[in-house]
């Protein structure tokens, strides 16, 4: 029942911050609310056996004639995923004590929609409801964009809307052509769908389908070229939900449904198709070194590390797999972190272009400390979270084939200075003469937003072990299961 209260109550929250009115109240409100559904997602936690099968089931029958029905649970990886979710919002919440906006009412609710689908997706059991709140999550992040975007928001929103859209269809198809596979009377439940027996070209245009869909929600180059422009255009919220949830979507999915159900035609192929991943995020992270807009290089930035994720899940090996895991909550925390620290930038200094900054560890000290760990946990420094799940996904990949984690660990290096010449760029030298006359501070909205998120990165880095225990069944599962179902 826990599951089910998971995903209604901010559902019910979002209705009530919507009709509330546009009053002073609207934001408190909507942080008070995240804020019980992260309480409501540790309670999740007592009782939970984390044996590798999913707990706190809930399922009621929804279209009995085709045997779908509304089922959710949860296991170590599901989890997981919804603590990183429940931690995120109300910190993206309280980073928005800036926001001047109209309609906030409107912009918070649609927020509480997206986490009831992100929830969602994280937790159903059956093909046909994960697509259905898969395509939720897109709605409101559709209107926030579009809404509360930048120039060209528009233009930006409809290519961003067209890319998810046509991977979900393919989703949608695979997803049918499956249920159409199973015995009589036909099911959606994933345990069903794992038992369908494909070969040949079947199994091929369902690998496309499904590895597409998740590509260009991931994004996986070249299906990214949606992602630096409406990462850039969105709003501050809109950036850090995308790019903190909202892709972890795309990873989920692999993990969860390409790999159990196309885990022979993955294994003749990882090699070659981990080696595209990587060129891929060679490419990203080469990228990253000619932007100057902060928003920009953070984008690519996030493709580079999510590229590293996905190489990590396509080489099937459970070391990597931990790691990916492991990796895609630090990504999480560290890049909604890296946005706030910009909207703090744009929003005191009106510039968020590093060739026009400078200097502001000068007048903003406690920022360029906040920025640094975050930076650190990027770079993967031993002893932050970001070292784990690299040092575990390059381990995962060197026992599959040396040559490809030399190639990934480059990517590390790269890392390092880029953004070490962000820091630089922005923290340090002369202040410009045109921000010299700003008398900026920072609030206490902001600074509590960024304490939870950089005690994370050091914490996971000193202490992963709670994080991997709690996805490493999961994962053991997923993978003893591509090896007993028949293909």
């Amino acid at each position: 029942m826990i599951t089910l209260l998971l995903i209604l109550f901010p559902l019910v929250a979002s209705a009530l911050v919507m009709f509330s009115g546009r009053d002073s109240n609207v934001r408190r409100n909507a942080l008070i609310a995240s804020l019980a559904e992260f309480f409501l997602s540790l309670a999740s936690l007592f009782g939970f056996q984390n044996t590798g099968i999913p707990e706190h089931s809930f399922s009621f029958p929804w279209i009995t004639n085709l045997g779908i029905s509304f089922h959710f649970a949860m296991d170590g990886l599901s989890l997981l995923l919804v603590l990183l979710t429940t931690f995120l919002i109300p910190v993206i919440i309280l980073a928005s004590s800036g926001c001047k906006s109209k309609r906030l009412n409107i912009f918070f609710g649609l927020i509480l929609i997206m986490e009831a689908s992100f929830i969602g997706v994280f937790t159903a059991q059956d093909g046909f409801i994960f697509y259905i709140f898969w395509e939720l999550a897109l709605i409101p992040a559709y209107f926030i964009t579009a809404l509360w975007g930048g120039a060209d928001r528009i233009k930006i929103t409809f290519k961003f809307f067209i890319y998810t859209l046509t991977g979900s269809l393919l989703m949608l198809a695979a997803l049918i052509y499956l249920y159409f596979q199973t015995p009589n009377p036909h099911s959606s439940e994933f345990t069903e769908l794992f038992k369908v027996g494909i070969s040949g070209n079947a199994q091929i245009l369902v690998f496309l389908a499904f590895f597409i869909a998740f590509a260009i929600k991931i994004p996986i180059i070249p299906f990214h070229t949606w992602q630096p422009d409406t990462y850039t255009t969105a709003p501050a919220a809109g950036s850090m939900i995308l790019a903190g949830i909202m892709l972890k979507m795309g990873i989920y999915g692999l993990i969860r449904l390409l790999l159990p159900i196309c885990y022979p035609l993955m294994s003749e192929i990882a090699v070659p198709l981990i080696g595209i991943v990587i060129a891929g995020l060679i490419y990203a992270s080469i990228i990253a070194f000619r932007q100057e807009d902060l928003k920009r290089f953070t984008a690519y930035v996030s493709i580079a590390h999510v590229g590293l994720i996905s190489a990590g899940v396509l080489s099937l090996n459970e070391i990597a797999l931990n790691g990916a895991v492991f990796q895609m909550i630090a990504h999480g925390i560290n890049i909604v972190g890296l946005f706030i620290v910009i909207e703090i930038i744009e929003s005191k200094f009106g510039i968020r272009y590093m060739n026009n900054l400078g200097g502001i560890s000068r007048v903003l000290p406690s920022l360029s400390i906040f920025l640094m760990i975050l930076v650190l946990g990027s770079v993967a420094l031993p002893l932050t979270n970001g070292f784990i799940g690299e040092f575990m996904i390059l381990l995962g990949l060197f026992q599959v084939k040396p040559l490809l984690a030399l190639f990934a660990g480059t990517t590390i290096i790269f890392g390092v200075v880029y953004m070490l010449r962000m820091f630089q760029k922005v923290m340090y030298g002369s202040l410009p003469e045109n921000l010299k006359s700003r008398n900026v501070k920072m609030f206490k909205e902001e600074t509590a937003a960024l304490i939870p998120l950089v005690i994370l990165v050091i914490l996971m880095g000193c202490y992963p072990k709670p994080f991997l225990d709690l996805a490493g069944p999961s994962i053991k599962t997923i993978q003893d299961l591509v090896l007993t179902i028949p293909k």
